[in-house]
């Protein structure tokens, strides 16, 4: 009888533990931190781009004629967005999240404007270190595209698992799981086609 009893309580303990796993006790923290490590790879990519800028700049002063306004925007928009900080426990504040997104918008936006501006310098545009950052400058836009796409999957992983059951009980009871919010980069009036005029 004894052996008996014995027997049955160890094998509670791995049924216990498959039922916990079940409830999201272990499932909700990992999608989280995964979560938050592609929130990690967004920022790297932001940064690779604030600290290319000041060379960008740099170089583009050495054009004459260039506007000296389109180049102070570029580096305020930049100076702006260093400024505005989202830690990963903020990542489940739609405000902060939209404050962030508007600021690096700024500095697409002005980078746009510069690099628009640039084009009308053949001569800039010939020299081999403009040609090179520009090339360093695409590549990191494609790298913060990859980035926000892969945090976006992931939150949608860790999102949907925290409101289905039954990784939901363990999400609210055990965890207190809040919903984090996806990152959306889109320019201002991106849904708007563009004018296009030849000059007729």
């Amino acid at each position: 009888m004894t052996m008996t009893y014995r027997s049955a309580r160890w094998l509670i303990v791995p049924v216990a533990a498959l039922s916990l796993s079940a409830c999201g006790i272990n499932s909700v923290p990992t999608k989280e931190e995964a979560a938050k490590a592609k929130w990690a790879n967004v920022e790297a990519a932001y940064q690779r781009r604030a600290d290319l800028i000041p060379n960008l700049v740099e170089t583009a002063k050495g054009a004459a004629g260039i506007e000296k306004s389109t180049l102070e925007s570029v580096v305020q928009a930049r100076a702006s967005a260093t400024q505005v900080k989202l830690s990963t426990d903020d990542l489940n504040d739609p405000a902060k999240v939209e404050a962030f997104r508007q600021a690096q918008g700024q500095v697409s936006n002005s980078l746009g404007r510069l690099l628009v501006t640039m084009e009308a310098y053949p001569d800039l545009k010939s020299q081999g270190r403009f040609a090179d950052l520009q090339t360093q400058l695409e590549g990191t836009e494609n790298r913060i595209t990859t980035a926000i796409n892969d945090y976006n999957g992931a939150v949608q992983d860790y999102n949907t698992t925290i409101r289905t059951f039954p990784d939901i009980i363990g999400a609210k009871i055990v965890h207190g799981a809040q919903p984090m919010t996806p990152y959306k980069a889109i320019s201002p009036n991106a849904d708007t086609a563009p004018k296009v005029n030849f000059g007729q």
